[in-house]
């Protein structure tokens, strides 16, 4: 009876874990994989390029915060518990994609896909200090793109236009706004401007 009250227990508890374990994968959501942010180049999907980004390497699409969440000196993690590493900033922690100015084309990866308000993109000032904290205070925004409520495809392609007097290193934020929640979706995208 005993061995019987055990069995039934343990496995109770491994169908509650592998329940929980679905239950988190569910909750995933979104990335910029091109050109690649942050999270997605310290992610298996984007190699690994990136060390020592926290919870990023498992879920780079997972970086969600109330909308406009812009806490200075943590705008890559979105001040989500885990991201932190991504806050660390200087000339040449982060691999850097190259770009040009003018049309730029971007692609999110959605691993779940939610009715959406707009796609912000904002991109650091010329000037701005490489060296120092992100701060939104340094960045302008770039472009918008007004989803009206849609449900967007697994994979979303936007094309922005990079300002004519950005050269060298600089930071594009990317942000998802839900329509039907006050949450957002953040990423952090480094790249080098030809």
């Amino acid at each position: 009876m005993k061995k019987t009250m055990l069995k039934a227990v343990l496995t109770l508890g491994l169908l509650a874990g592998g329940l929980s374990v679905s239950a988190t994968v569910t909750h995933a959501h979104g990335y910029v994989s091109s050109p690649g942010s942050r999270a997605y180049f310290g992610s298996t999907q984007g190699g690994k390029i990136n060390k020592d980004v926290g919870r990023a390497e498992w879920e780079p699409q997972s970086i969600e915060a109330t909308k406009n969440t812009f806490i200075p000196g943590k705008l890559a993690s979105a001040g989500v518990s885990g991201f932190d590493p991504l806050d660390v900033q200087t000339a040449d922690r982060w691999h850097k994609s190259d770009i040009n100015t003018g049309p730029l084309a971007l692609t999110w990866t959605l691993t779940a896909r939610h009715r959406t308000s707009t796609w912000d993109y904002y991109m650091t000032k010329q000037g701005w200090n490489p060296n120092q904290p992100l701060d939104i205070k340094n960045f302008d925004l770039i472009g918008r793109v007004d989803d009206q409520a849609a449900i967007p495809e697994a994979s979303v392609k936007h094309t922005i236009t990079v300002p004519s007097d950005r050269k060298g290193y600089h930071v594009i934020y990317a942000v998802w706004n839900v329509y039907d929640t006050t949450n957002a979706f953040y990423q952090a995208i480094d790249v080098n401007v030809k």
